[in-house]
């Protein structure tokens, strides 16, 4: 199984999701990780950083906690994608523009599409895009 992993596919092994459906699909995955293909944006990294430090910034989390949930990612099998950002923000911007996403968001879908990978994603509007353009989204 080849995968394109979200950051709030991953940040639900931190928070745990509202809905039991998301719950069980996060959990999942999680336990998949041995045996499938993951692959990231580069972007990813930077969305993960960013996500934990506004859970430290609200209390949510220690310094610790941030420092122990990106080694327990950095020891996963996660594969970021092996271009620069630079070659892929026109393919980024036009599935943005075609989808109504962010150009963030966009770059998730354009790496999915690009390696023929299912999406894991829980953003409602992402997943709706890879379903609109001919792509699975992971359940």
């Amino acid at each position: 199984m080849k995968l394109v992993l979200d950051a709030s596919m991953a940040m639900a092994w931190r928070f745990e999701r509202f809905d039991p459906a998301e719950r069980d699909c996060a959990r999942k995955l999680r336990m998949a990780l041995g045996t499938a293909d993951i692959l990231v944006p580069a972007i990813w990294h930077l969305e993960i950083a960013n996500g934990l430090l506004v859970a430290e910034r609200r209390g949510c989390l220690t310094m610790a906690h941030v420092d122990e949930f990106l080694n327990l990612l950095d020891a996963l099998p996660i594969k970021t994608e092996d271009v620069s950002l630079s070659s892929t923000k026109h393919q980024a911007l036009a599935r943005a523009r075609i989808s109504g996403l962010s150009v963030y968001d966009a770059a998730y879908l354009a790496l999915a599409m690009r390696s023929g990978a299912a999406l894991a994603t829980f953003d409602r509007q992402l997943a709706a895009a890879m379903r609109a353009a001919g792509g699975t989204v992971y359940e």
